[in-house]
């Protein structure tokens, strides 16, 4: 009985000692994901590092002029290059108010684009009219500048501003909006240009989360007798409101730092005027019209003072974008 218990002990030693070949497949195995974990790592902290470095470049180059003029830098109007005095509140207010147009117009267009994509396009009509949305987010930003600047504006003063004038312009208040010349470029003109190049990112982003929802929440919302704007609003906008409110960030983003498109229809003038009418500045015309003619000083640190307040502006943007997500998740987790 002894014998047969030690031969048995051996036995299952030898069967559970590993094989060389084991020993090198595992050896293998811990040094392939050492490295895929160090990789993965290098790659997340390459992004910190050129933010940081992004950061500190910004901070660095604006220091003259902030160090200068301090802050009252981004609450001045004056951009006199002549006599070195620069303020940078003419362009956050026309990056600002043409960012806010554009969310205004393309939101609502692009959330009934979705809508009927997903909830009510004919089969055979959904994927060319998707392809289509996702083929106006393709074309540059210079062909809607172009647009903008030789069909759209002389269009837009001759028809659209007498009309919003004749109309708008009349209310107490807000008519102020809506005065002054017609003259096609301004600030308006830039707002709604910028509306047409966000609006397919945005109508894209929605149909692709709207898509995503269950369909057996949907089928079960239609099944007890729901019309489409009820399932769309108490079945798919809830389960799918962190994409949304992502596509209207991108569409955002993409408003804020536009240049091209913006730099053709804006007017490009350094004046500060309650109408919508007028021309005017954003920081990225700014930038791409005088970053390369500026010379070294308060005017070329002025610029990149520009640029980090554009920085701040997409940072607080953001920001404020994920705490309304938190807020929202949180009074649903009240509420179930």
């Amino acid at each position: 009985m002894l014998k047969e218990a030690s031969f048995m002990i051996e036995n299952a030693q030898s069967h559970s000692a590993p094989t060389p070949q084991a020993l090198r497949i595992a050896k293998l195995q811990r040094v392939q994901d050492f490295l895929f974990h160090a990789i993965t790592q290098f790659f997340a902290c390459s992004v910190l590092i050129a933010l940081l470095g992004i950061i500190i470049s910004l901070v660095m180059n604006a220091w003259p002029a902030l160090d200068t003029f301090g802050l009252g830098f981004f609450f001045t109007q004056e951009w006199d290059i002549v006599n070195g005095e620069f303020g940078g509140l003419i362009a956050i207010y026309g990056t600002l108010v043409t960012s806010f147009i554009a969310l205004l117009i393309a939101v609502p267009l692009s959330f009934g684009i979705a809508v009927f994509l997903t909830e009510l396009c004919p089969g055979p009509l959904r994927r060319p009219l998707g392809t289509a949305v996702e083929l106006l987010a393709a074309v540059p930003s210079i062909i809607y500048g172009m647009f903008g600047l030789f069909i759209f504006a002389p269009l837009f003063g001759d028809y659209i501003e007498p009309a919003l004038a004749a109309t708008l312009g009349k209310i107490p208040g807000l008519g102020i909006l809506f005065s002054g010349a017609f003259n096609g470029i301004g600030v308006l003109c830039a707002g709604l240009i910028l509306a047409m190049m966000i609006l397919p990112f945005i109508a894209s982003v929605m149909r692709d989360v709207f898509e995503i929802g269950p369909p057996v929440l949907k089928e079960s919302a239609y099944g007890i007798g729901c019309t489409t704007w009820e399932v769309v609003k108490n079945v798919v906008l809830p389960y799918t409101k962190a994409g949304v409110i992502g596509g209207v960030m991108l569409g955002l983003g993409r408003a804020l730092g536009e240049t091209m498109a913006v730099t053709f229809v804006i007017g490009n003038a350094h004046r500060l005027l309650p109408s919508l009418f007028a021309p005017g500045n954003s920081i990225a015309s700014t930038l791409a019209n005088e970053f390369g003619e500026a010379e070294a000083g308060n005017h070329l640190s002025s610029l990149f003072a520009l640029g980090l307040a554009l920085f701040i502006i997409t940072f607080i943007v953001l920001a404020c974008a994920k705490w309304m997500l938190n807020n929202m998740e949180k009074k649903q987790g009240l509420k179930s």
